[in-house]
């Protein structure tokens, strides 16, 4: 099953995604120019075979639902996010903050 969903933060509406999926579930949340998601996101990845697309994400562990995404720690972040100000530890919903 997958569920879309809007978020509202500070006045602000990012969608928000869920994949459930047999014994997980993919969790992310997005505005026009980034992201945030779960464990599941391969940081280095997009840093490094991907460097050319310059994606703006943020990657948070340990989270089961959307509130916890956005409320937990980012474990790390892409080069593109740290160009913005997000930074390692920024709570999911500030670094969204810094997409827009």
């Amino acid at each position: 099953m997958i569920d879309l969903s809007p978020v509202e933060i500070n006045g602000h509406t990012f969608l928000a995604v869920s994949v459930l999926l047999p014994k997980t579930t993919l969790l992310a949340v997005t505005s026009d120019r980034g992201y945030i998601m779960c464990g599941a996101l391969d940081v280095g990845l997009l840093n490094e075979k991907l460097k050319d697309r310059k994606i703006i994400a943020g990657r948070a562990v340990g989270v089961r639902t959307i509130d916890q995404l956005l409320n937990a720690p980012l474990e790390s972040v892409t080069l593109e996010a740290e160009e913005l100000g997000i930074h390692q530890g920024m709570l999911g919903k500030d670094a969204l903050l810094k997409m827009m």
